[in-house]
Order: C-alpha cells, then sequence, then structure tokens
C-alpha cells in the first residue's frame, strides 16, 4: 500500500491527502446589508437573517445584542450572519439604516 494516504490519527490530527488545506472565506462584500426572512429547517418557526454587515467577531455581536434588544427578542451570531428570532424586517431595516448601512430585502 504505498499509495495509501493517512487520513485521521489520534496521534497526530487530521491530514488531508495534498496538503489542500483550504481556508474559508467570506463572499464578497458588496457595501449593502440584506435581510430575509426563512423558515426553512426551523420547524416553522421564522427567523431574520441579516446579511452583508462589514464586521467580525466582537463587532458583530454588539451589533445582534443592541438589535435584539431593540426588538425584544432573541437570536444568534452564525457564520457571520446575524439571526433574529421572528419576523422583524421593518424595524431592522430602520434601525440598520439609522447606523448608515445601505439596506435591501431579499428573498420575497
Amino acid at each position: 500500500m504505498k499509495n495509501s494516504k493517512l487520513v485521521y490519527s489520534t496521534e497526530s490530527g487530521r491530514m488531508r491527502p495534498d496538503g489542500n488545506d483550504k481556508q474559508q472565506t467570506s463572499p464578497p462584500q458588496d457595501g449593502i446589508v440584506r435581510l430575509m426572512r426563512q423558515t426553512k429547517g426551523r420547524k416553522g418557526k421564522g427567523v431574520t437573517l441579516i446579511t452583508g454587515l462589514p464586521l467580525v467577531g466582537n463587532e458583530l455581536k454588539k451589533l445582534a445584542k443592541s438589535l435584539k434588544k431593540k426588538c425584544g427578542c432573541g437570536g444568534a451570531v452564525k457564520n457571520g450572519i446575524i439571526e433574529i428570532q421572528g419576523d422583524h424586517r421593518d424595524s431592522l431595516e430602520i434601525e440598520l439604516a439609522d447606523l448608515g448601512y445601505k439596506v435591501k430585502r431579499a428573498g420575497g
């Protein structure tokens, strides 16, 4: 078995076959913050997704916290996307526009 490559070992961790360690990058930003409502995979419960924000890390979490407080609901930050529980597109659109972002509604 000359051509077999080690895929996983508890001694050295995970190894990829050709050393192709691709770094995850965010999609290119166009300067527009998009608001969309999604119910898929949430047992019919709707959430408002906010994408396209040029913030990362703690800045994104602080913004999410203030938006959740304004809407009076819960939410989360996952993979650079803010999720706000419920359909709050109207109030979030006004709030984000007041913060200086160019906002568009996306998806039906």
